[in-house]
Formats: structure tokens, C-alpha cells, sequence
């Protein structure tokens, strides 16, 4: 759509014309329901046949321009207005509105726009998005608008550094309640909500529906005598309610505060805080002030173990310490999306760990977020932790592993290089230097030069203005009589990205001890730089048997071994005592698969040997995953099938072993499920969702019935009736949802191309069934299914492109990449089709690229799994443990 796309040049041009006094918002929702089931429209709706479903926006902008007599432009995406009026003149919406911009000539030095216009509810998660509950017919709403799709709401300024107050209004069905970034009341058959604090559109917030609603509060005595007192709130669907444990919710909330109060020095400045869990959401959470909105698989249906609970808790410390870092201080442009984003992952797990229960929240940080950085730090597309957003097009593909999880890296960093007293202190000053305002990079770093003393010039240069991944390896000499004579780090850097950096590290030595484990009995700190670093500490040691650079993750690098340690973890890694160094260790390990430098069924041996001693539930389930993406795209295809016997007999071996009743013996069962493909294991599965056998202390609660049935539906053991059967026993969104993807998974040309259909030639589906179709259409299983498909992708990406929403598009190029079908042919018809595409959009052409990428990287592994050896191509990347949130 023409001006759809706004660009980082046009954002600048016109936050130096206009400055933003104030937004009057009024929606009128009470069209969402009525012919609930159908989503059909009714004269309330303001559609025909055919034609989306449709609320009235009304949006009375107040803006000052410094160019009297100027030209400016509004942003609103909606299917039509009805009336445009700028300061008092009645302008002709045909003339004005294209679609996704409202022209505005003749700007006077004060002005006031008012738009009335009819603004569609979404099925893809962005905008108001509208779901209506199989289970009871209820419809619920909710907003979400990151990067830019508060336009598609009521018609703003959609740019960041545009805040203003913002006062909302909201006409509901009677029996609903509403909820907005401030409090509000109802009266008069109106909701009304207090003004915000200048904010930027991207963090206002509406959620409206039958909503079970569950409220707490929060006190706390500040340092000038006053009390302050936040009313806590917490909500999801009715037919969540019996699930919902708000208590846990809560007791993580009040915690995080008082961390964030005792470290940050400024109050929440957003009065209330509301925290809802929705349904269909694309990414992990939102910090919109006041009213966080969270996907409401937060809230578990059966058992999890306490990694998910973990999880949870991080998501929600993430979106407070956003509350500082984001929403009272927000960056300018999309460009230093890392100002918040980065901030708030570290902030995550560093509160997590100061302020709840899961004191090991670093280790969780080192296994898997960190993962999910060096996998996008390696890609073609990495790019600076500072990025260079073009566009809004640009700007929605970075919220990535570079911005989220190598940016926290790299403050982790940070705090080890200037030290973390110096480091809360600059966050202190910043809040209060630039509050309710916008920064950009050097505004932080002057805070920090400031505490610290230290360069911040030369430390962004290297770590915030680059990209790439450095690989840091110990170099041992010993003396005759046994101990180290030196001890180097080596840092190498890919030839993409030759930066070599500072680098604050521990590193430890380890041997074996009585008893038998691996134990740290030496450690130095060093500051390395260049490409070789002498330790002199640890000269005169005993002679290591595990040497681990990095040691307590101190810095972003990916960890070598010398020979010497790599035998050692290959012989003991399950004796390692300490659990950070084995997550440590496991994680260099599995860079090490992925840049084809160990066989991928070394790997897959080192699960099967060493899995099962893991004490730490999070690194476990990472090692379940690993393992399983080891055999699917990395082991030679002659060794799958022993692969898959191999991963599916020690499963079941574990299994039976653990614990009854313990979160590893589920870890285990959910396992098992994935890998399993033998009759014996398919028949097992089949008999524990019918009763007929039990695992002492394994309970098959809904959520294990459909990850049971998964395997079952791919392999042809479960058919469509079978699984309608399973619906009418879980009638519920999240029972359709796995029912969705258990139909796609089914090994039929018949079903792959009813599934395809429903992907591509029609927009029927709403996110979540996308995201579910496409998970069952792809099943590592079924690749001869898949072999027609693989044309038809490149045929078809440039129109879904075109056609779809971009988080509807995102989700079909992503998810539908031939990446089963991984051979040089497939690797070829990517090049081929990259070469007659150069004109593509940028954010396709990336996404194309990030897939030819991996699969490049798995055919490699694929050489050397078969070669039993390296193939010397090298720098590669790690895994994607990702959660946008």
C-alpha cells in the first residue's frame, strides 16, 4: 500500500516539522460481536459480505508545526474515512487518504485534525485483534502495535519520537470490561481513561472482552517519605480461569518492582499495572505502560516443568525494566531499538536472579539466549548491535537475536568491564536526564563515561558498531614436570567480520577430583585483546584436564577447546560439577556442530551419554532440542534412521529411570514423543493415551495427549477422526490449535495440499492457525511429500509478500522454506532465485537469505557427519532458543 513503509528519512523530516500536544482517542468496539462464530458483518460493522469486520475510530490530534504553511502527513491504515477536518476545515477524505497516510497541507503554527474513520479488527495479531472463543462463543479483544500498527487504530503520528499524552475513550457491549493504559471507570455506557504520560503510539493499549480478572496491589515507601501504591492487575480468557495462577504472577511482580525501585532510584511512573494474557499474540509480551499484554501460553494448562515457570518469570521482569528502559525512555528511531530491547533481556535475567526464586537464571541466559544470538550474529543478515533501520520494513525483522539476546550479552559485558555499581548508577542518570523524552546511543554512553571513567566511545566501537562473533581458545605449554608454562586465549574472527575485541574473561582450570568430578581448582581474570593474550596468573598451575575460557560467561564469544579438554568432556562432560560450566560446555559444543567441526553424531552421543546427569531442567530441554535438530539437519541422511533409534531408545530409557512424578521424567516423555518414529515407540505412545500402559508417575494431562498424538498423526496412526475425537475432548482454542497442526502433520499429498492451499491461496486462517499449519506441514519424516512444494515456494513468496500482512508474510516465507529438503538443489534454487530477485524487497530478500544460510550450514554438517571429521569450512553459529518478547 503507497506510504505504508514509512522510512527512517521521513521520520526525521517530520519530527523536525511537528511536535505532539496531545491525542483524544474514542473506538466504538461494540461491533465485535454479534454472528460471533461466522465473523461475519452486520450493519454494526459497518461491512457487507465479504468485507472485514469494522469499528468507528475517532482521533482529535493537537500539533504545533514550525513551519507555518507547511506539508505534512497523518498515518492511518483502515478500509475507508468518513470524515478528515484540520482546524476546522473539511477536507475531502478521497482526496487525502490513500490508504495508509492522511495528506495534510497548509499547516498552521497550532492545529487540531480530527479524523472519523472505520478501522478493521485483525485476525493476525496486529492493530485491535478480534478472537472468538470455540469454547463458549465469547469474543475478546486487544491491541498490539509494535512497530507501527497503531494506525491501524486511529489515525497518529506512528513514530517514536512523536510522544504526547494520550486520553482514550472506548464504547463497549455492556457486559464487557475495558482497560487501557491508565485507569479507567465507566459511565454512561462510555469508558474513560486517565491522560497518559507523553508516551509513543507503539506502547498505547486497549484490551476489552469478558476477561477473568484478578486484582492484587503493591506498596512501597520511597526515600522523600511518601508511599507509593500501584493497583496490580492480572487477566486472561474465562476459559483460562481454572489455570490461572495469578498468585505466582503477582509474587514475580512485586518482587521485580522492588528490585527495579531498589536499583533504578525513580518510581514507576505509570500508575496501575495490568498484566493480560491473550490469546493468538505473535510475540512473547508487550510493554505497553500500565497494561503489559503477555501470549497467554504463559498460563499452563497442564504440567510444565520449572524452566516454563522461569521463562514466565523472565518475560515479566523483561517488560518492567521496560518500563524505564523503553517507555520513560524511549529511543528516537528503530535504529537503537537495542536501547530498550537489549536492556531489558539483561535486566531479565539479572533480576531474576537478584530478586525471585530462580537463582540460576544465568545459566538459562548462557544455554539459551545466548544461543540464539550467536546463531543471528552468523547469518548473512547480522548487522550491529546499533543497527541501520532503513524502514518500518527493516525495523519489523530486527527485533532478532542481535537486538534482544546479543545486546544483553554484551551489557553483561558491560557490567564486567566498568562495573556494576558504575553501570546502575549511569541507568539512574539516564532515567533522569531524559525522561518522557527520546535518546539516542551517545546519550547513554555519556551517562556511562560519567560513572565509570572509562572509554565508551572505543567500547561501542567495538562491541555496539560491529557485528560478528569472536571465538576465543585456550593455548596451553606445560613444563616437564607437569604444569602450565603458559597459558594464551587465542581470539579469531570470521573473515566476514574481522573484529577482534576487548574481551573481560575467567578463565578455569579444572581436573578431575576423589570423587570423581570434574572441579575448578584455578582461575584468572584477564582482559583480552587481539589475537593472542598471555594469563600469567595461572602460570605454574597443575596441568589442566579442562581448561574453559570464558568461564562464568563473562563475555559474548563462542568457547573453543584444546585437544586436550575437548577429550576430556568427550570422556566426562557429565562429571563437570559446576552447572553453569557444564551449560558452558554443552553450548561450545553445539557451536561446534553447527560449524561442522564435530559430527553430529558425536553430538547426539554426547546427549545420549551425558543428558541424563543434567541437574539443571532448562539445559536439559535445550540438549532435547539440540539433539533433535542434530539428527535433522545435520547428520549424513544414511545415519538418520540409526540416529533416530538411537535418540528414541535412550529416551525411553530415561524415561523409565527418572523420577516418578519429577519435571526430568516429563522432560523425558515430551522427548521421546518428538524422536519417536519406530513401531515399538509409536505403539507405546498409542497405549499411554489409551490407559493401557503407564510410566509409574508420568500423568498424560491434555497438553501431553496432543504431544503424544503429534507423532502418532505423521506417522498415520492417528486420523482425522481420531483427532476430532481428541477436540471434542479439549474443545477449547488451545485443544483447535494443536488439532490444526496434528491435521497438517498427517502423511498424505492429499493433506499437504489442502494444508498448502491454506497457506497460501487464502488468508481464512488467523496467526495462530498459520503458525500451526505450518508446523504440521512440515515434519522431518515426510520430506518425498514435500518435494512438489519446493518450486511452488519460490513461485509464490514475492505475491505473499505483496498480499499479506508482514507478520502473515514473515510467518509463510520463514516457515515454508524447503529447509526438509536439503540438498544442492535446493541450495541452487534459493541462489537462483536470489539472483533473478535483486529487486526484491529488502526485509524478503533477508529472510530468504537467513534460509539459504542455514540450510548451506546443515549441508556442511551433513560433510562432516560423514566424513567423521571436520570439513575446515568452519565459523558457524549456535541455536535459536528465541522469544520475542
Amino acid at each position: 500500500m503507497p506510504g505504508e513503509n514509512l522510512s527512517r528519512d521521513e521520520a526525521r523530516e517530520r519530527a523536525a516539522l511537528l511536535s505532539v500536544d496531545g491525542y483524544d482517542v474514542s473506538l466504538d468496539v461494540r461491533s465485535a460481536i454479534g454472528d460471533a462464530a461466522g465473523g461475519g458483518n452486520g450493519p454494526a460493522a459497518g461491512g457487507g459480505s465479504g468485507e472485514p469486520r469494522t469499528f468507528r475510530s475517532v482521533t482529535t490530534i493537537r500539533f504545533r508545526c514550525n513551519e507555518p504553511g507547511a506539508s505534512s502527513f497523518a498515518d492511518l491504515i483502515a478500509p475507508s474515512v468518513t470524515a478528515v477536518s484540520l482546524n476546522g476545515r473539511d477536507l475531502d477524505p478521497g482526496e487525502v487518504f490513500d490508504g495508509a497516510r492522511i495528506r495534510l497541507d497548509d499547516l498552521a503554527a497550532e492545529n487540531e485534525l480530527v479524523v472519523d474513520a472505520r478501522c478493521a479488527y485483525s485476525r493476525t495479531g496486529e492493530g485491535l485483534h478480534r478472537f472468538v472463543d470455540p469454547e463458549d462463543g465469547e469474543v475478546y479483544l486487544y491491541t498490539q502495535y509494535e512497530p507501527a500498527d497503531a494506525r491501524r487504530v486511529f489515525a497518529n503520528f506512528e513514530q517514536p519520537d512523536l510522544k504526547a499524552p494520550f486520553r482514550f475513550e472506548v464504547r463497549a457491549p455492556e457486559e464487557w470490561v475495558v482497560w487501557g493504559n491508565g485507569a479507567g471507570e465507566r459511565a454512561d455506557g462510555v469508558w474513560r481513561f486517565a491522560e497518559t504520560k507523553p508516551i509513543s503510539t507503539y506502547i498505547t493499549c486497549v484490551v476489552a472482552g469478558p476477561y477473568h480478572y484478578v486484582t492484587d496491589s503493591y506498596t512501597r515507601e520511597l526515600g522523600d517519605g511518601t508511599t507509593l501504591e500501584i493497583p496490580l492487575g492480572a487477566m486472561c480468557r474465562k476459559g483460562l480461569a481454572p489455570h490461572f495462577d495469578a498468585d505466582d504472577v503477582f509474587l514475580v511482580t512485586k518482587q521485580g518492582l522492588d528490585f527495579f525501585h531498589d536499583h533504578f532510584d525513580y518510581p514507576y511512573p505509570f500508575g496501575k499495572y495490568d498484566q493480560a494474557f491473550v490469546p493468538e499474540y505473535n510475540l512473547g509480551a508487550m510493554e505497553n505502560p500500565g497494561l503489559v499484554t503477555f501470549r497467554e501460553e504463559y498460563v499452563f494448562r497442564g504440567k510444565v516443568t520449572q524452566a516454563s515457570y522461569e521463562a514466565r518469570a523472565n518475560v515479566i521482569l523483561h517488560e518492567m525494566a521496560h518500563m524505564w528502559f523503553g517507555d520513560l525512555v524511549t529511543m528516537e528511531w528503530w535504529d537503537d531499538l537495542w536501547l530498550k530491547e537489549s536492556f531489558a533481556d539483561f535486566m531479565g535475567s539479572f533480576s531474576l536472579v537478584g530478586a525471585t526464586r530462580f537463582t540460576d537464571g544465568w545459566i538459562t541466559f548462557a544455554n539459551r539466549r545466548k544461543a540464539w544470538a550467536y546463531r543471528a550474529d552468523q547469518l548473512p543478515s547480522t548487522h550491529p548491535v546499533t543497527a541501520d533501520i532503513r524502514d518500518l520494513q527493516d525495523a519489523k525483522l530486527n527485533f532478532d537475536g542481535i537486538t534482544y539476546a546479543k545486546g544483553a550479552s554484551v551489557l553483561k559485558q558491560l557490567v564486567a568491564y566498568v562495573g556494576q555499581d558504575a553501570f546502575l548508577e549511569g541507568a539512574r542518570r539516564y532515567f533522569k536526564r531524559h525522561a518522557y523524552g527520546n535518546t539516542r546511543l551517545g546519550d547513554l554512553l555519556s551517562v556511562l563515561g560519567e560513572t565509570s571513567g572509562r572509554d565508551m566511545a572505543g567500547w561501542a566501537r567495538s562491541w555496539l558498531q560491529t557485528a560478528g562473533v569472536n571465538s576465543l581458545t585456550p593455548q596451553v605449554l606445560l613444563t616437564a614436570e607437569g604444569r602450565i608454562d603458559e597459558l594464551a586465549v587465542l581470539q579469531e574472527a570470521a573473515e566476514s567480520h574481522p573484529e577482534l575485541r576487548p574481551h573481560r574473561v575467567a578463565v578455569g582450570l579444572y581436573r578431575r577430583a576423589g570423587d570423581g568430578r570434574l572441579v575448578r581448582y584455578a582461575r584468572a581474570e584477564a582482559d583480552v585483546e587481539g589475537p593472542r593474550t598471555l594469563v600469567p596468573e595461572l602460570a605454574g598451575a597443575q596441568a589442566p584436564e579442562l581448561v574453559l575460557v570464558n568461564d562464568e560467561d563473562l563475555t559474548y564469544c563462542k568457547i573453543r577447546f584444546d585437544e586436550t579438554s575437548l577429550a576430556a568432556l568427550r570422556e566426562s562432560l557429565g562429571d563437570l560439577s559446576d552447572p553453569l560450566a557444564r551449560a558452558l560446555c554443552w553450548s561450545a559444543l553445539w557451536n561446534m556442530t553447527r560449524d561442522a567441526l564435530l559430527p553430529a553424531r558425536d553430538f547426539v552421543d554426547l546427549v545420549l551419554r551425558f543428558a541424563g546427569r543434567e541437574t539443571d531442567i532448562g539445559v536439559l530441554q535445550m540438549l532435547h532440542a539440540w539433539a533433535e535438530s542434530a539428527l535433522t539437519h545435520y547428520a549424513a541422511p544414511d545415519w538418520r534412521p540409526a540416529g533416530e533409534r538411537l535418540l528414541a531408545e535412550g529416551a525411553l530409557a530415561e524415561l523409565r529411570s527418572a523420577e516418578p512424578g519429577s519435571e526430568h521424567q516429563l522432560a523425558w516423555a515430551r522427548f521421546l514423543a518428538s524422536v519417536a518414529s519406530g513401531p515399538a515407540d509409536l505403539d507405546l505412545l498409542q497405549q499411554l493415551l489409551e490407559g493401557s500402559a503407564k510410566v509409574d508417575g508420568l500423568e498424560v494431562d491434555q497438553e501431553l495427549r496432543w504431544a503424544f498424538l503429534g507423532p502418532l498423526a505423521a506417522h498415520g496412526r492417528a486420523d482425522e477422526g481420531v483427532l476430532a475425537a481428541e477436540l471434542a475432548r479439549d474443545d477449547t482454542a488451545s485443544g483447535k490449535r494443536h488439532q490444526v497442526r496434528c491435521l497438517a502433520a498427517r502423511p498424505s499429498a492429499e493433506v499437504k495440499a489442502q494444508a498448502w492451499a491454506q497457506l497460501v491461496e487464502s488468508d481464512a486462517l488467523s496467526n495462530a492457525l498459520v503458525e500451526a499449519t505450518i508446523a504440521g506441514f512440515q515434519q522431518p519424516s515426510q520430506r518425498e511429500l514435500l518435494v512438489p512444494y519446493a518450486q511452488k515456494y519460490f513461485a509464490v513468496i514475492g505475491r505473499i509478500w505483496e498480499q499479506r500482512s508482514i507478520q502473515i508474510a514473515m510467518h509463510v516465507v520463514k516457515g515454508l522454506f524447503p529447509a526438509l529438503l536439503d540438498s544442492p538443489e535446493t541450495l541452487a534454487a534459493t541462489d537462483a532465485w536470489l539472483a533473478a530477485h535483486e529487486s526484491a524487497p529488502p526485509a524478503l530478500r533477508r529472510l530468504v537469505l537467513e534460509a539459504r544460510d542455514d540450510l548451506a550450514r546443515g549441508l556442511r554438517g551433513q560433510a562432516c557427519d560423514a566424513a567423521g571429521g571436520p570439513d575446515g569450512s568452519g565459523d558457524s553459529d549456535g541455536s535459536d532458543g528465541s522469544d520475542n518478547y
